[in-house]
This record gives structure tokens, C-alpha cells and sequence, in this order.
């Protein structure tokens, strides 16, 4: 014979679910419901661990849901995301893992998440990198990434842009325009042709291409990564970062 706590149990299970088949075929009364909800609530406070199986349940669902969202996003939008001419590619434009980076130069995380990303280029050879601005700080913010795209417009082989972007990240003090542009004089870029890119509508196009490919994944902030099939919010450091870049190359996080 079932024992009391089965019953209680099934009682629990059922309250959870809704047993919507049994409910069609069967109501229950005023004083059921009551008999009902005095058994659920007796059964927890006496096995309160259930409620925390029940949230580490719905948590790694939330999870799962959350990583087929971000694989099926990043499948949709993978050109743009990989191989737009409006990203700044460094490292090996070959690689066998691309490794996007989307960034707020008044990002204080992002200083650490540059030192991060130079530290992974180092070690691995076989890593794509792509950067992309993604001012969300405010005006400054947008004034230091318009910079950063026209730097890339006469830059294409990510050198100069690379030695900019450490300068300028790197720095001390609110990035804006006149930051922005002192880094470049120091990285050696064409002064009058960066004034005059500014004004060109491919700033415009390249910030707003990455404002829309941050909105389909979910980022709210910065730093964010693609790494694979992965969308990476936060600056988790390298070595979760290298873990990711393993599950990218081989399916887990070490070959």
C-alpha cells in the first residue's frame, strides 16, 4: 500500500503541473482545493529542499532555452557576425575558431577583457579575432567608437586599428572624441582622412550593424562575446574564455 508520502507526493507533483487531462474529466470542490493545499504546503515545510530542486530545475531549463535562443540567433546572423567588412579582424584570419569581442571603450570590465583577449591571441595561433563597438555608455561612448570605425575605414589590416584600440582602452579618463582621436594621432593614422571619414555614412552603418546583431543575441552590456556557436555576456575572464574557445573547436573545452 502506498505509503503517505507517495501520496503526498503525487498530491505535490499534481498541484505543480496542473494535470490539466485529469482536471478536464474530474473538478474538484470548495473543500477538496482547500484538502489539497493544506497537504502541498504541509509537504513543504517539511521538505522545503524540494523548492530549491524545483529552482535548480527551472534554472538549467532557463539555461538550455536561453543557449538554443543564442545558437539559433548566431546561426541566422553568422556573415554579419563573423565576416562583416565592418568588424576589425586580428589574429589568424584563418582560424579555426572566431572569437567576436562587442565593447564600450568606457567599459571599465573591457580593460581587463583586452588584457584577456591579447593573452588568448598570444597563446593561441589559431584564433580569429573580431572587434566590434558597441558604445552603450553614453555619448562619449559613441564619439570614441565613430573614431574607432573610421580608424578601420583606412586601416585594413587591423595593425594600426590594434594599436588604437590598447591606446585608447587602455588610457586613463572618459574616452570621447578628443581621446579617441589623440589615440590615433599616437597609433600614426592619416588625421585628415580620419576627419573626413567621420562624417561618411559607413560610421553610421557599421554602429548601427552592431547595435542590431547585439539586440538579436540578447547583449545588454559589454564586454559580449561570439565564440563558436556561444554568446558570452560579462567579463568571465580568460579562463572560461578558453574553456569556450575549446567547446568551439573540438565540443568540449579541452581537445
Amino acid at each position: 500500500m502506498p505509503s503517505l508520502r507517495t501520496f503526498q507526493s503525487a498530491l505535490f507533483a499534481l498541484a505543480i503541473v496542473g494535470a490539466p487531462a485529469l482536471a478536464s474529466a474530474q473538478s474538484f470542490s470548495g473543500p477538496q482545493r482547500g484538502e489539497i493545499e493544506n497537504i502541498v504546503r504541509e509537504y513543504l515545510l517539511a521538505h522545503p529542499e524540494v523548492l530549491e530542486e524545483v529552482s535548480a530545475e527551472l534554472s538549467k531549463r532557463q539555461t538550455a532555452a536561453d543557449a538554443l535562443k543564442h545558437e539559433t540567433a548566431v546561426t541566422t546572423n553568422a556573415q554579419a557576425i563573423f565576416s562583416s567588412p565592418r568588424g576589425v579582424t586580428i589574429g589568424n584570419r584563418d582560424g579555426d575558431v572566431s572569437f567576436v569581442e562587442f565593447f564600450d571603450y568606457n567599459c571599465g570590465y573591457c580593460k581587463r577583457a583586452m588584457t584577456d583577449m591579447l593573452e588568448l591571441m598570444k597563446s593561441d595561433p589559431k584564433l580569429k579575432v573580431v572587434l566590434k563597438e558597441f558604445p552603450v555608455l553614453g555619448p562619449g561612448s559613441v564619439e570614441a567608437a565613430q573614431v574607432a570605425v573610421a580608424v578601420r575605414m583606412q586601416d585594413p589590416s587591423g595593425k594600426k586599428y590594434l594599436d588604437f584600440h590598447q591606446k585608447l582602452l587602455g588610457g586613463r579618463g572618459q574616452a570621447d572624441k578628443a581621446r579617441a582621436m589623440a589615440a590615433a594621432k599616437e597609433a600614426g593614422l592619416d588625421m585628415a582622412k580620419l576627419e573626413k571619414d567621420l562624417t561618411s555614412p559607413e560610421v553610421r552603418a557599421t554602429l548601427e550593424e552592431n547595435y542590431k546583431l547585439a539586440e538579436s543575441m540578447g547583449m545588454n552590456g559589454t564586454p559580449s562575446y561570439v565564440i563558436g556557436k556561444q554568446v558570452v555576456v560579462g567579463a568571465v575572464g580568460v579562463d572560461t574564455l578558453r574553456e569556450k574557445i575549446g567547446v568551439a573547436r573540438c565540443g568540449k573545452a579541452t581537445c
